[in-house]
């Protein structure tokens, strides 16, 4: 039995056509992300930068632009991911959704930047409804559909290495939209960059219709009550049956709470704070060098596993996080060459971190059950995080400003200082998930022994197929445990993956 387990052990291959996929669709996604979650609140903040004519709604329109969009985006999630369960596809919310989500990308064209003080809350109205129609498009798309195809589609072996490569696309979306920014944003060319940015969310829908195919044996949820069914990760019974996904879900929600009180002040806060105008390339040194450090510990995750770098990882978070801080009581000669250092460790490990907890999180769900807990997935990662971090960036903000000087709407130092404090915290959750590990991937890894492997012969996409159908039985319940939670009106959750 050893020998065996030992075999399935290994990472089972994807095949290129997955991988293409789910790169492509990954990173414009984020790209798209990367407009909502810093560009529209950049954008909101350049409009409102005047700290003596518009007081505290500098800080305001970012604070309800990011808590009503990450309401729209749980809300959207719920619903969504249990209708895609229900429809037992993925493929045509993408599609769709893609389409739609860069045609509202658009609509921030329509802004005015020219406005009185008296017109100011209307501003703020227009920001925080285009905000969230976006979001919902998105969240359609990516948080619901895209999660739930990438669930589909992995195993034990691989979701490691996956969604650690997963977690790198937002800071190389990052620097794609700072390049596009330079010759459009940065110029004052709001219009053309909202277009130029929707543009490319809409040609990615157009090419999902050809490229993406959802993943063989996705289990149909056929129960008629389809309401019933949408909130089904929120019953207590689903709950109880499962609790170590919610314990691995609070700590994502805890690191999630670090990023959010500082990353939609960060381009501001570079900018501004530290006074680099020329923010690209230590931005893009930071992302890049994250992006390699978090791509090298995908490798080590699922090669040594993922248990082993939690408790390190958040202490190297915490580390860089509180260097950042720090830089408020050095000479602003050191600014620049402390930002590639704290801010590639800070951000590196926060990828890593969370890339990881996303794969122990996937792990942990039910087969068949994949869209209807991205809504319980968005509450701990989205709705919590972009409530609580902005509302401690906005506490910290309002006490730092003076309505005199104008330059108190610069964020400041201290924000990275409650970051580290939150981090810190993840530890708590964490040493139970680290607990779990073992359990976990070797209750998974039993289920792989008696499947047999890929034919290696084959043409790329009937292998990709076959290797499809292993990651779907791989994952796969008990006839009765599947039969129990398909057709159950019943509260009893499947706990299947918890021991």
């Amino acid at each position: 039995m050893e020998n065996s387990v030992a075999v399935a052990a290994k990472s089972t291959p994807l095949g290129g056509k997955i991988w293409t996929n789910a790169l492509l669709f990954g990173l414009i996604g984020q790209i798209a992300w990367v407009v909502e979650n810093m560009y529209f609140a950049t954008f909101a903040q350049k409009l409102f930068e005047d700290g003596a004519k518009f007081g505290n709604m500098y800080y305001t329109a970012t604070t309800l632009m990011v808590i009503f969009s990450a309401i729209t985006a749980t809300v959207t999630t719920i619903f969504m991911g249990g209708l895609c369960d229900k429809a037992g596809k993925r493929k045509p919310f993408i599609t769709i959704g893609y389409l739609f989500w860069g045609a509202t990308i658009m609509l921030f064209a329509a802004i005015p930047i020219d406005f009185n003080t008296s017109e100011g809350s209307l501003i703020i109205a227009l920001l925080v409804i285009f905000d969230c129609i976006m979001t919902f498009a998105g969240s359609t798309a990516n948080d619901a559909a895209f999660n739930a195809w990438v669930a589909d589609v992995t195993d034990v072996t691989n979701r490691g290495k996956v969604n650690t490569i997963l977690s790198i696309m937002p800071v190389i979306a990052t620097v794609v939209t700072i390049v596009i920014a330079m010759f459009t944003f940065d110029k004052g060319d709001y219009t053309m960059f909202f277009i130029v940015l929707g543009i490319i969310p809409m040609v990615t829908g157009v090419l999902s219709a050809f490229m993406l195919k959802d993943a063989p044996g996705i289990v149909k949820n056929t129960n008629p009550n389809y309401f019933k069914e949408t909130f089904y990760g929120f019953r207590p019974s689903v709950i109880k049956g499962n609790k170590m996904m919610y314990v691995c879900l609070s700590a994502l929600c805890l690191i999630g709470i670090a990023q959010q009180t500082f990353m939609s002040y960060l381009i501001s806060f570079v900018t501004m704070t530290l006074g680099i105008t020329d923010y690209l390339v230590p931005l893009a040194v930071v992302i890049v060098l994250s992006a390699a450090i978090t791509g090298g510990m995908g490798v080590l995750f699922d090669k040594f596993g993922r248990k082993n770098f939690y408790i390190p990882l958040v202490v190297v978070i915490v580390l860089g996080t509180l260097l950042v801080y720090l830089m408020e009581f050095m000479p602003q000669s050191a600014y620049e060459p402390v930002l590639y250092v704290g801010g590639t460790v800070m951000l590196g490990s926060m990828l890593c971190v969370a890339g990881a907890l996303t794969a122990a999180f996937q792990d942990y769900i039910p087969k068949g059950f994949e869209g209807r807990f991205q809504g319980v997935r968005m509450c701990f990662t989205v709705l919590i995080p972009m409530i609580i971090g902005p509302i401690i960036s906005l506490i910290i903000g309002i006490n730092s400003f003076d309505s005199k000087d104008a330059s108190a709407t610069h964020p400041p130092f201290s924000i990275f200082l409650a970051a580290a404090i939150v981090a810190l915290l993840a530890v708590i959750p964490i040493i139970f998930v680290r607990k779990d590990a073992d359990r976990l991937r070797s209750s998974l890894l039993a289920k792989t022994v008696s499947q047999p492997e890929p034919n290696d012969g084959a043409e790329d996409g009937c292998q990709e197929c076959a290797e499809e159908t292993v990651h779907t039985s791989e994952k796969s319940l008990s006839a009765q445990e599947v039969q129990t939670t398909e057709v159950s009106e019943t509260d009893d959750a499947p706990a299947g993956k918890e021991g």
